[in-house]
């Protein structure tokens, strides 16, 4: 049996390409930052590419955004809090921060 590219596309599906996303978007899909923010759109919280407007230029914009994912908070872009993500690692908060100051680009 032959099996065609477009074949083991429909077989595979975008999961198993997912390796080609970057580390930082990676992080974020597995951390369920999807669930509040989209990289365009605004959802419950702002979308990645007006975080990374917003911060444009701050250079303490890495280590704000870190404490922010780390520790959580609110006030900054309406109401609704957003919460801690005391078990993700440094590394891992690095990743999506750098991943959404760079304007958070798919691949």
């Amino acid at each position: 049996m032959e099996l065609t590219l477009s074949a083991a596309a429909g077989l595979f599906g975008p999961a198993a390409f997912a390796a080609d996303a970057p580390r930082g978007q990676r992080v974020a899909s597995a951390n369920a930052c999807m669930g509040c923010h989209a990289v365009d759109r605004k959802l419950v919280g702002p979308s990645f590419q007006q975080i990374a407007a917003r911060y444009k230029g701050d250079a303490a914009a890495p280590a704000k955004l870190a404490r922010k994912v780390k520790d959580g908070g609110s006030g900054v872009w309406g109401m609704i809090p957003m919460p801690a993500h005391q078990s993700m690692s440094d590394a891992d908060i690095r990743a999506v921060v750098d991943w959404v100051l760079a304007g958070a680009p798919a691949k």
